[in-house]
């Protein structure tokens, strides 16, 4: 296998390590992921119309997006903690599908990517928005949750293709 394409945590016994990026160039990185909440038309209804018992879901699910962006290096092992300088955390409604389209964005200059930032943003807005309106709909559905585009480091940019 190349070098290109071997697995970066792990050491040369092919035991999990964290990747050693002191000698790699700071750059400005960026990422972007997307996920979806498939419910109920009646349980997006109520997240809408801000009836729902719990509160501000949307409003909920953005700060705690944003809240696990900043924590993804205690939560996924062998990520590095960034001071990250920017994450937004965008929840698209759509009522002809009965679903909310969660987009997180994470920014940072560092020697390391922000890929998993976005992804764990995502996550964890998309859990809050189920934790918040469980109790009207076991039955919502998490998924597609996949990086769209990065930026920045020696691989520079990459964006999935549509017809992905």
């Amino acid at each position: 296998m190349s070098s290109e394409r071997r697995l970066t945590h792990l050491d040369a016994a092919g035991r999990a390590a964290m990747v050693d990026v002191t000698e790699k160039g700071t750059t400005e990185r960026r990422a972007v992921a997307e996920g979806f909440v498939r419910m109920q038309p009646a349980t997006l209804r109520l997240i809408l119309d801000g009836d729902a018992k719990k509160g501000d879901v949307l409003g909920a699910a953005r700060i705690a997006g944003i809240m696990g962006a900043k924590r993804t290096h205690e939560l996924i092992p062998l990520c590095h903690p960034l001071a990250l300088t920017k994450v937004t955390v965008d929840l698209e409604p759509d009522r002809d599908r009965s679903e909310v389209r969660v987009v997180a964005s994470a920014k940072v200059t560092g020697q390391t990517g922000v890929e998993m930032e976005a992804l764990t943003a995502v996550s964890v807005a998309c859990l809050t928005i189920y934790d918040m309106v469980k109790a009207v709909d076991r039955g919502i559905e998490i998924g597609g949750i996949r990086l769209l585009e990065k930026s920045g480091g020696q691989s520079g940019y990459w964006r999935a293709d549509k017809a992905e």
